[in-house]
């Protein structure tokens, strides 16, 4: 078998905080004189049932952790290592999404946080070969007037290549909020050329992600597993190219299904669903990038063709410029072509400006 972690892939699905080293939440922990739950620290993946308690749960540790993060020094600490941990797996192109506002306070402001994550996004780019851009994210929990807010501020960064924001999103429990009434946020966000990423599909079923395909037009969708349950909502989703960040880890953590085993992938792939797989929020899930395509060969039986067929599609899903995707496809390609996989090595990242891929 062809080692996975010299598959050129794409990461699209992976949360600021949620992307933490275990040992970095305890240095910073300490550094600033906080106390942690147990359960952050001891390394066991997180499971909770699927139901608001379990969410409230999740939520708390969560926010325990983002706590932790209270300087610039750490938010590029985050960023550096989110990159030198994706370059190890493989990942030449990362979309890091972030809500700027969690951290504002403790760097002046919304626009110095985002202006933080996108330089350190540059800086880890050139220091671990793979592209760091960014999605800002608005929150569920949050009034949608704070979306737009965002949504401007994500405007004025707008771009494809390293540092730059690729992409508007929205998160937290799918069951908060009024999904049409973000719609004037992700119009706003459109506009600008970012690509519209919202989460949706994974707490609720085929009708809540029928809600947001039509409120918020999206070229990706966080999660998105659920529209397994409905082959017409999965046909249109493929007819309409909306890419599927899917996140097996997560969406067993989360008590959506009982074990990878049930995680649909198969069954979206094998419908012509373009499929991104994601690592969402390691931290707690306990496993990155490359557990996924792991878990989509021991478990689901995926031949070394068809997890190429999954890189390619994260590539393809992704923001980057025609350039990157060009010489990560070509890195597939070679990869698969190899007895081993040792010539999947996608070349080094160009000091050259990237040309537009839309």
């Amino acid at each position: 078998m062809r080692d996975l972690a010299k598959l050129p892939k794409a990461h699209l699905h992976l949360h600021f905080t949620g992307s933490m080293r275990t040992s970095t939440l305890q240095d910073m922990a300490t550094g600033h004189g906080l106390r942690l739950p147990s359960v952050l620290l001891d390394g066991d993946p997180l499971r909770v049932p699927a139901d608001e308690r379990g969410w409230f749960r999740f939520q708390r540790l969560y926010d325990a952790a983002r706590a932790c993060v209270r300087s610039e020094a750490d938010m590029r600490r985050l960023v550096d290592e989110a990159a030198a941990d994706d370059a190890a797996e493989g990942s030449g192109r990362l979309e890091i999404q972030v809500d700027p506002t969690s951290y504002a306070p403790f760097v002046g402001g919304i626009t110095p946080a985002v202006e933080i994550v996108l330089d350190a996004a540059r800086v880890a780019s050139a220091a671990h070969g793979t592209e760091v851009a960014v999605v800002v994210a608005a929150s569920r929990m949050r009034h949608p007037l704070d979306a737009r807010t965002l949504a401007r501020l994500s405007a004025r960064y707008a771009g494809q290549g390293p540092g730059e924001v690729v992409g508007f999103g929205l998160s937290n429990d799918e069951r908060r909020g009024d999904t049409e009434e973000f719609a004037a946020a992700f119009r706003i966000a459109r506009r600008a050329g970012l690509a519209s990423v919202p989460h949706g599909g994974e707490l609720l079923g085929p009708d809540h992600v029928r809600q947001v395909v039509s409120a918020l037009a999206p070229e990706r969708l966080g999660h998105g597993v659920r529209a397994g349950e409905d082959p017409a909502l999965l046909d249109e989703l493929v007819a309409a190219g909306v890419a599927l960040e899917v996140c097996p880890s997560s969406n067993v953590g989360l008590g959506v299904y009982p074990d990878l085993e049930a995680v649909p992938l198969r069954r979206l792939v094998d419908a012509g669903a373009r499929v991104a797989l994601g690592a969402d929020d390691p931290l707690l899930f306990g496993s990155r990038l490359g557990a996924q395509y792991e878990a989509a060969r021991t478990v689901h039986g995926f031949t070394d063709a068809e997890l190429a067929a999954l890189a390619r599609s994260s590539i393809e899903a992704s923001r980057a410029s025609s350039g990157t995707r060009a010489r990560l496809l070509a890195g597939v390609d070679a990869w698969l072509a190899s007895p081993d996989g040792g010539a999947g090595d996608a070349p080094p990242l160009s000091s050259a400006s990237h040309p537009p891929a839309r």
